[in-house]
């Protein structure tokens, strides 16, 4: 092969891509063409809505969790190969209300596929953070607002693929039911305790509203890197001291020196409240009974 043919041959691998750039975004509403030996190639940016596909789509789908095992969402950027997943998928499956900091890079690539947004429809809070934006992503920890998403992504399955809609929607259902049950078991197990608890950053907004909670915050931002300054510290003990709260909550994901400080001050303890953001092992339900348990013993 001579030196024109092979110059000829990786300007067109250059310009194919690039062409891609000009590509309109598909609608909500387009029809993904599926062969009859293919599934749906979709890919989530978060644990639990990678679990929430799993249990709608089930073996119809093929679904990939973006964001590695043990990585942290907040810093998380998307490499090269990821972005070649993504050119490959027929679905990205997101959280919405700028969790995915990363999406406006991804909007720019030559992605093809249909973004599906879980908060559309859901009534957003507003916060005060002003270093990390005034919307509150957190929608996940509330399970009325979880059901929500579910069907979000049971609709957008059955619209890219019609012949599977019933299946799609069936379990759907059935999973809805099980997140209604946790919803039920947390609003009775909840409903004659105390109301004031202390959590490390703003990410129980949703859920305190829904279970008629009051969250007070050590960071108020609604990602986990705020900074936490002596006055914070001063602020939070005197509240602990004001409403008699005698467990301090971190998260799997971030030190406990903060909350045993404060936890120490007041003479009380540490317990784990997680946000589910980091991937583990263990599936959305168990790890929202997990929080159930230890905010009862925080309150009840």
């Amino acid at each position: 092969m001579n030196s024109q043919i092979k110059l000829a041959i990786i300007a067109i691998a250059i310009v194919i891509p690039l062409a891609s750039f000009a590509v309109t975004q598909p609608s909500f509403n387009s029809e993904i063409s599926i062969t009859e030996n293919s599934k749906l190639q979709i890919i989530t940016s978060a644990t639990f809505l990678n679990e929430f596909s799993q249990n709608v789509g089930k073996e119809m789908i093929d679904v990939t969790l973006l964001v590695p095992m043990g990585a942290d969402p907040h810093d998380w950027e998307p490499t090269i190969r990821d972005t070649e997943r993504l050119q490959r998928a027929d679905m990205l499956i997101i959280n919405g209300i700028d969790y995915e900091h990363w999406i406006n890079s991804i909007h720019t690539s030559s992605y093809q596929g249909i973004i599906i947004d879980t908060s559309d429809g859901i009534l957003i809070d507003h916060t005060d953070d002003d270093d990390h934006g005034s919307l509150d992503p957190h929608i996940w920890l509330n399970p009325v607002y979880a059901q929500l998403q579910v069907k979000t992504i049971a609709n957008a399955l059955s619209i890219s693929d019609p012949t599977n809609k019933n299946y799609y929607q069936s379990n759907a259902e059935i999973y809805i039911k099980e997140l209604d049950l946790l919803d039920s078991k947390i609003r009775n197990d909840l409903s004659s305790c105390k109301t004031d608890f202390v959590t490390f950053h703003n990410a129980f907004s949703y859920f305190a509203k829904e279970y008629g909670l009051t969250q007070h915050t050590i960071i108020s931002s609604n990602d986990s890197h705020g900074e936490v300054t002596p006055q914070t510290l001063e602020n939070i003990i005197s509240t602990a001291k004001k409403y008699d709260i005698k467990v301090i909550f971190a998260e799997e994901s971030s030190s406990t020196k903060t909350s045993q400080v404060i936890a120490d001050e007041i003479g009380g303890k540490v317990l784990v409240l997680s946000p589910l953001e980091i991937t583990s092992n263990e599936n959305y339900i168990s790890k929202m009974t997990q929080n159930l348990e230890n905010l009862k013993e925080a309150l009840c």
